[in-house]
């Protein structure tokens, strides 16, 4: 008989117990039948499928005959929070080098909320809304309605993951939050340096595999056996040219991670895989859980009792003096990318408090979801790494929530597709963005799967539990795959023949006073690599700002009318 246990994954720091106990395979199967895929996000899914099943396009993401890793075809957008408007300037000024660099790549196939006001993200709105609002429509993307490539700016309160996800199944999304300025300026030059047209970076060809090993644990044995060691064996037979570096069970100790980090030994490419950190939830903010969830653990833990400091490696461990610059790097961790509000894969029961206020009920009435953060959060560990004040990583991929074993264990056998592919492609010089595409076709595949089981339950035919749990596990668990950084980077390394360079510093930064004071003083400062207004005839981003909010407003007071004239309520 199947093992009637689910074992989400997420170690308590401060036990060493797993976040939550095993789930009963009925309980999970319960909760699949009433969460259903939303609709605008299903016939998303369901398109790409249909396109892959027919072999029309070697690529879903852009229409035919646009080359995706080209931004003069596919586009480059970014996605500011209208709820952050009175702080744009400022932003803008930070992000300067990299809108700039951007701006020059994709020509007239750039959009921000300066080429048209609607471009901004409002308040609840969701992906559908927005793509409509914007001229874009279900199916493979149109860059000259919408660019392909998308950086969301802010924080997942003010733009949700859940608008993420489903934005990024036709288009390539990145996003990127910072709590200073500082850092986003930090991270916009490292992305301009990398691509300098006059001088690129370009770092040795270098991967490192990283896979914890902590004692008596299944999790991680697995993915040390099934994961890390195979993928570094099939990626090095398929790519030539590169070093390949692997740092497995005892080797994969906290130390040698800050080696890899920033350290002697970082890589232009790390994966890591093995445990993150997290910390039960029980009302309030906990400022550990803000700074230290998804924290990455290493063999050092003996895989019982708390997590110690020795053990992982957090932002913190990140020093003044690392560098970073060019690095990409993808964690295979439980709240490596981010920490979403409710958990995505857990449930509790409701009926003691029904049953205490006089209300009996039965089947999914009784479960509720469970809130495991005070408000959803990118993860701080990321944060440092692209934001570094000497030179930052160009991006991290990583999970929101929890990681499962299901994405490279499928049915007792290893399957490992999807990340051969991936790697395989940014290895070959892909932008990450492309990359990505091989992960959005497994989470639209899983999708339609357990849409289709589902229905068949309404049809009376008998779906196994075990079925139900798993494809729904193996959905979220696809799903919660993100970028962090501009999707439309690539790896920074030398040619065939060219010969690399030394990962170099960027210099100093200091932004002006107008920057760092509060929003509404703020005002545009001189930029190196934006031109004045005054030679170039262009109004200035404060200008442009105005009349984006006067076109807003003008729209909504529009809206307004249009409605009271057809006697219908307005929507947003």
């Amino acid at each position: 008989m199947p093992d009637t246990l689910i074992y989400p994954n997420g170690i308590d720091a401060e036990t060493g117990q797993p976040l939550l106990p095993p789930l009963p395979v009925e309980t999970v199967a319960q909760l699949a039948k009433g969460q259903p895929i939303a609709q605008e996000e299903l016939e998303e899914l369901r398109a790409r499928v249909t396109v892959l099943k027919q072999r029309r396009e070697a690529h879903y993401g852009v229409i035919a005959g646009v080359d995706p890793n080209d931004l003069a075809q596919a586009g480059w957008g970014v996605i500011f929070p209208f709820e952050d408007a009175a702080r744009l300037p400022a932003l803008r000024e930070a992000l300067a080098p990299l809108l700039a660099l951007r701006r020059a790549q994709a020509g007239d196939r750039y959009r921000d909320e300066t080429v048209d006001p609607r471009f901004f993200y409002r308040p609840g709105e969701s992906m559908n809304a927005w793509r409509s609002r914007n001229g874009g429509a279900p199916g493979q993307v149109d860059p000259a309605r919408i660019p392909y490539y998308l950086l969301i700016v802010g924080d997942p309160q003010h733009i949700p993951f859940d608008f993420q996800y489903q934005l990024d199944v036709a288009h390539a999304v990145g996003r990127i939050h910072f709590d200073t300025l500082e850092e986003y300026h930090s991270y916009a030059t490292s992305v301009a340096a990398s691509e300098d047209p006059t001088r690129p970076l370009a770092l040795a060809r270098s991967a490192a595999f990283f896979g914890a090993h902590n004692q008596f644990d299944l999790a991680t044995q697995m993915s040390t056996q099934h994961l890390v060691s195979p993928l570094a064996d099939s990626v090095g037979q398929k790519i030539a040219g590169w070093q390949f570096q692997r740092w497995m069970e005892g080797a994969a100790s906290k130390a040698q991670l800050g080696r890899l980090l920033g350290g002697a030994d970082t890589p232009a490419f790390l994966f890591s895989a093995g445990h993150g950190m997290g910390f039960s939830y029980s009302g309030g903010d906990n400022p550990r859980q803000r700074a230290e969830q998804g924290a990455l653990i290493c063999s050092d833990w003996p895989g019982a009792g708390p997590v110690q400091e020795a053990m992982r490696l957090s932002a913190d461990d990140v020093g003044s003096d690392a560098r970073l610059l060019g690095l990409i790097a993808f964690f295979f961790a439980c709240f490596g990318a981010g920490t979403p509000q409710y958990d995505d894969f857990a449930i509790r029961t409701r009926q003691e408090q029904l049953q205490a206020a006089g209300a009996a009920v039965t089947g999914l009435e009784q479960y509720d979801r469970i809130p495991i953060a005070p408000y959803p959060f990118v993860a701080r560990l990321p944060q440092r790494l692209l934001g570094h004040p000497k030179g930052g990583a160009l991006a991290v991929v990583g999970h929101v929530d929890r990681a499962w074993g299901s994405s490279f264990i499928w049915e007792g056998a290893q399957q490992l597709a999807t990340f051969e592919s991936g790697l395989t492609r940014l290895l070959s010089g892909a932008r990450l963005g492309v990359v990505i595409e091989d992960f959005n076709n497994r989470y639209a595949e899983l999708s339609t799967q357990l849409t289709q089981r589902i229905q068949d339950i309404k049809f009376r035919e008998i779906v196994p539990p075990e079925e139900l749990a798993g494809l729904w596990t193996a959905n979220n668990d696809a799903r919660s795959y993100v970028v962090l950084g501009d999707p439309a980077v690539k790896l920074a390394v030398a040619g065939d023949k060219a010969d690399s360079q030394a990962r170099p510093e960027i210099a100093s930064i200091t932004l002006s006073a107008a920057a760092s004071a509060p929003a509404v003083e703020a005002s545009r400062a001189a930029s190196p690599t934006a031109a004045p207004a005054a030679e170039t005839g262009a109004p200035t981003d404060d200008l442009r700002q105005a009349l984006s909010q006067a076109l807003e407003h003008l729209e909504a007071a529009a809206s307004l009318l249009r409605a009271a004239l057809n006697d219908q309520p307005a929507g947003r």
